[in-house]
């Protein structure tokens, strides 16, 4: 069974539109399937007969469903192929016909589901007056009379059926989109008139208002004004809190006072175009919104701590740099060169963690710069050493990048930035400075396994096997921190080849 987009895309008798407003609905019905303590089920018009293309089962009561009926189609055929006397789908008969325009019964049926007792109602799904599809909505029978507090939700979830018979509902411009905290009917519910005047409560929603300053009922009394004396001493407040609380727009807001913290949903209920009143979800998210702060100073002290050691390293350099300036001999000015580019290089690392979100750095970046860096310090080894080699406007070094190594984690990424840099200078200093030419960084990553390759079409290495300070920095590195593995080959074509193979831990994000 495909996905409710793509059937929708598939679909060509529905306009882009029509599929948006079907999308739209299936977002929000939540709402509806919580209200009415009901399974709904969204049935479209197929050449076989009604197709059930979506299901939403109520986290306020029992599901009539236990297998997913999504997929299943009804026989909209009065009498079988053999005759008047074959078994007729009475609902795929009903489900059909409300689907070629019919007009629906006001009375519930009962219907049987895996065996069990339940009622269903059938409701057109209805916009700009075209019947796009037919929503059920079927609950299983209870034993006994029906609470207050469920009742007057059956009521108003009967009141957003409607609306959604004649395409009202759902609300156009409203807030669909998830939003961290945003309350459900469990949570708590208020029913206002047309004037903002508090109609109903739920408990949990009167527990909540209790919680947050606002004590005694409730009923007959503007929501607006309750909340008023109580957030006299806060501010600044949401602009659009005085219309959520009077349920004139069908927007989310949040109001605090007295340390606590309330998430507000409205959602206007309308009768022919006019407003009659409205649902107002409450949820007390006090804890959520305290530990999103918390986690957002986290970041913030993360963020500055990156910033600062950024910022020493880069200070490290430049004290390097002024050194070296003042060495006699070249070997202790090219000493300090290098470990001032090594210096720079975990420099570069904790400016690329200050450019995301997590720990967690995009390492192709990283080499983008690793690269400037090893041509960059070349050309300077090249300059100071002032031997009969060409001179920096005679040798040019290009570099390419083939191939992406992705995001790795925090602590993979200093160490192999350091491996990256030192293999390239080298073979910009060993294998490019005298007769120039490419040096290529080949990356080949599947999963956790990444291999990189640091290749120079120069001279090549020889029989000699690469030693120096750079070479065993990078073998350490490798071995000893990522666990892999560095070798060293001749290309055929002429040049060096250095290959990394490592396996990364996962990113645990």
């Amino acid at each position: 069974m495909p996905s409710l987009s793509k059937f929708l895309a598939d679909n060509h008798d529905l306009t882009e539109k029509e599929a948006d407003w079907l999308q739209h609905l299936v977002g929000d019905w939540n709402l509806l399937s919580d209200l009415l303590r009901s399974d709904l089920v969204l049935w479209l018009d197929e050449s076989d007969g009604p197709l059930a293309v979506a299901h939403c089962r109520p986290a306020t009561g029992s599901t009539v469903y236990y297998e997913d009926p999504v997929g299943t189609v009804r026989s909209a055929a009065t009498q079988g192929a053999e005759g008047a006397g074959d078994e007729v789908d009475a609902e795929g008969v009903e489900i059909a016909r409300l689907l070629a325009g019919g007009e629906p019964s006001d009375e519930p049926t009962r219907i049987e589901r895996e065996g069990r007792s339940a009622t269903g109602v059938l409701v057109p799904v209805r916009k700009d007056g075209r019947t796009l599809a037919v929503l059920a909505a079927e609950a299983p029978e209870t034993e006994g009379d029906p609470s207050d507090n469920e009742t007057h939700q059956r009521q108003l979830g009967a009141r957003l059926l409607l609306m959604l018979q004649h395409g009202a509902f759902p609300i156009e411009g409203a807030p669909i989109p998830p939003r961290r905290g945003a309350p459900r009917v469990g949570d708590g519910v208020v029913e206002l008139d047309e004037a903002g005047v508090v109609r109903w409560t739920s408990p949990n929603a009167r527990s909540a208002f209790h919680r947050f300053g606002i004590d005694g009922d409730m009923t007959g009394t503007t929501l607006a004004e309750l909340s008023t004396e109580v957030l006299q001493s806060r501010s600044p407040v949401d602009e659009s809190l005085p219309l959520v609380l009077m349920g004139r727009a069908a927007w989310r807001s949040d109001m605090q006072a007295r340390g606590g913290t309330l998430s507000l949903r409205a959602v206007p209920l309308t009768e022919a175009g006019k407003r009659t009143g409205a649902v107002i979800l409450v949820r007390d998210v006090t804890e959520l919104r305290r530990r999103e702060r918390e986690l957002i100073t986290k970041d913030a002290t993360i963020r500055e701590v990156h910033h600062r050691v950024k910022n020493n390293l880069q200070t490290v350099a430049a004290l390097l740099r002024m050194q070296s300036r003042r060495m006699k001999t070249d070997e202790a000015r090219e000493a300090l060169a290098e470990a001032m580019r090594r210096v720079s290089t975990i420099a570069l690392v904790h400016e690329s963690l200050l450019q995301g979100s997590e720990e967690a750095v995009h390492f192709d970046e990283v080499i983008d710069r690793c690269l400037r860096l090893a041509v960059d310090a070349a050309s300077a080894t090249v300059h100071r050493a002032g031997s009969p080699r060409l001179t920096d406007a005679q040798v040019e070094v290009r570099t390419e990048k083939i191939g992406r190594v992705g995001t790795i984690r925090a602590e993979e990424a200093t160490p192999l930035a350091l491996v990256v840099t030192e293999l390239a200078t080298n073979a910009v200093e060993h294998g490019l400075s005298e007769t120039g030419g490419t040096l290529t960084i080949r990356s080949e990553r599947t999963g956790s396994h990444l291999v990189i390759c640091i290749e120079d079409d120069g001279n090549g290495m020889g029989p000699a096997k690469p030693t120096g300070l750079g070479t065993n920095i990078a073998l350490t590195l490798v071995q000893g921190q990522l666990g892999g593995t560095l070798t060293w080959q001749d290309r055929p074509e002429g040049g060096t080849r250095a290959i990394v193979d490592v396996y990364l831990d996962p990113l645990t994000i």
